[in-house]
Order: C-alpha cells, then structure tokens, then sequence
C-alpha cells in the first residue's frame, strides 16, 4: 500500500459515551470536563455509542430518546459542535463493517482476558449475548476508523485500549501495511476522574445504583443536590487532616476529592483548608460549588432537550463529518483486505 493509506494529520480525539440517560457527576468530572478542554488543543470526535448501549436491552423509544439526551449534556457542558464532531454510532454503517473484519483480525485469547465481560456478565456467562463479549473488538473499530492519536481511558477502559492497539499492530502486520492503522495512546485521566458512590466510597457513581441519593444528575436541581450532599455518607469523625489519614476513610476521601477538583486544586491543599473541621460545615462549602457549576448544565440540558429539532440536526451534521472520514477509511481496509 503506497502512503495515501497512512494518517498524517494533527492530533485527533476520539471518546465515546453510551446514551444511558441522566449522566452524573462521575461522567462530567471523568470524561465530559476532559472533552471540553481537549478540544481546545486537538480534532475531537466525541461518539454517541448506541451500537454499545444494546448490549444490554433497551426500550427503543427510551434510547432514541437517551441519545438526544446524551447529546444535549455534550453540548451544555461545553462541547462545541462547531469545534468537535458529535454524532451517534449507528448512523455511520462503517463502524459495524469495520468491527467485522477487525473480528477476523482479533484473537479469542486476547478477548477472554477482558475483566470488564466478566464483570458485566456474572456468574452465568453462557447466558451473556455476544455483543456484549465482543464489543471491545467495535470500540477498537470505533478508535481506528478515524486515526485517532489519541484516547481518553479510564481505569476501567485500559485494558480495551490495550486490545485496540493489539488489533491495529496485528492487522498491520498481517497485511504488510505499515503504520495503516494509527496505533492510538492512551490520555490518563487525572487524580479524582473516578467518583465513587455519595452512598457507599468503595463503589463507582453510577446510574444503576438503585438509590437516586447515591449520585449527583447533571439534571439535578439547586434543592436536590444540596439534599444528596447533606445526606451522603461520612463517618463519626471530624474532617481528616492529612493525606495519610484519608486513605483509611474512603467516603471523606472521594467527598474532598469531588471538592478539590470541581475547585481546580489538589486533595492535599483541600484537606489542609477544612482540617479538624465538621462535615456539616464542609458539606455546605461542597453544595454551593457543585450548585455553581451543575445547576447552569442542569439548565440548558432542559433547554436543548424542549429543542429536538436542533439536537437531531446536530447530529445530522455530525454524522455527515464522521461519514466524511469513515468512509474512506473503511474504503480502504476493504481493499487492503481483498474486497
């Protein structure tokens, strides 16, 4: 293959958030903050994963519905669709063909070492679809349709970008065409991007913790944060006073952690400000920052939302940019191939 094959562009982005309904706190500190910063450095694609989210059954009305929903938190919180493409991945029929042929690339061993299936599956795995036992093997696709350089992971999202780079090098390889697909490197999320539970500090914030109190929405309002914040959970003792102390008292950890990055500084410089202090007079300081900067997002989610006319045309938009790059990239894997 001659070099027409080979990306040489700038730095390129690409994320995808699956349209799960009611993002939280944990997403917008962990990914979509991130998002909006990097867009000012980078080409970003940020990708509705709707191919993902059916992995797990859905009611159809309600996911067209968490897809405009997802799109409108991308928006309300910063992402410049001008700036960044936004779309959903089932309207780009390249991810799926991609996701097939790399399937042939990709090998069961390295699949059967993912953590997350097991996780996700349980204890009966015979019973898990195959979607969801494949689906690192799309996200690989996801990545490499659009040369991205670089990705934005997670703790629990290394291990599919490790696999992603296994296909790219291995097809490459394969094929004898060298540097064909980007290998694509990993963008560490910061301390404090994995927030835990407002209920229990030892498991991640997530919409599928039964108790609504357990997260904070980004459609939640001023009176219902400072009610999650005044009920989550702490223990009998005054505020900690150095870092030492704080990895034992999980719930006071991930609280000050929320605290020191919403407020741009370090858990080191947030414990020396309330050391000694009661919760009660930290969880008030914690309210009103998270009010200042949740309640604005919260309100023009429910903005974009009365507009679903605008929101599909953004993704119509976004769809016909990422169809742009896609296409000629599948294009070319297909003849790579032998199709």
């Amino acid at each position: 293959m001659t070099d027409r094959n080979i990306y040489n562009g700038p730095n390129r982005v690409f994320s995808g958030v699956q349209p799960s309904g009611d993002l939280h706190l944990g997403n917008y500190l962990g990914a979509l903050r991130n998002f909006v910063l990097l867009q000012k450095e980078m080409e970003c694609i940020y990708c509705v994963v709707d191919l993902h989210a059916i992995t797990i059954k859905q009611n159809p009305k309600e996911l067209r519905n968490n897809i405009r929903e997802t799109v409108a938190t991308f928006i309300a919180s910063g992402i410049d669709p001008k700036k960044s493409i936004i779309f959903n991945q089932s309207s780009v029929a390249a991810h799926a063909e991609a996701a097939w042929i790399l399937s042939c690339v990709a090998r069961m061993g390295w699949l059967n070492r993912m953590t997350q299936f097991k996780e996700k599956a349980g204890k009966d795995k015979e019973k898990a679809n195959v979607g969801l036992y494949s689906y690192p093997v799309l996200m690989a696709a996801d990545i490499l349709l659009y040369d991205a350089t670089h990705v934005p992971v997670g703790d629990d999202q290394k291990q599919h970008l490790e696999l992603c780079r296994d296909i790219a090098q291995k097809f490459n390889n394969d094929f004898e065409v060298n540097n064909f697909l980007q290998v694509p490197e990993p963008l560490i999320q910061k301390e404090f991007s994995r927030i835990m539970s407002l209920k229990d500090g030892s498991k991640k914030m997530s919409k599928s913790e039964l108790s609504d109190l357990s997260r904070i929405n980004l459609t939640d309002n001023k009176d219902q944060i400072i009610n999650k914040i005044k009920k989550a959970k702490t223990d009998p003792l005054p505020m900690p006073k150095s870092l030492k102390e704080i990895d034992e008292r999980v719930e006071a950890k991930n609280l000050i952690g929320i605290y020191a990055s919403l407020t741009n500084s370090t858990l080191e410089k947030s414990i020396e400000n309330f050391a000694g202090k009661n919760f009660s007079e930290f969880k008030e300081k914690l309210s009103q920052v998270l009010v200042d900067k949740i309640e604005p997002i919260s309100a023009e989610i429910k903005k974009l939302l009365a507009d679903q006319e605008y929101l599909d045309q953004i993704l119509l938009e976004g769809v016909e940019k990422a169809n742009l790059i896609a296409s000629k990239k599948i294009d070319r894997i297909k003849e790579i191939v032998g199709f």
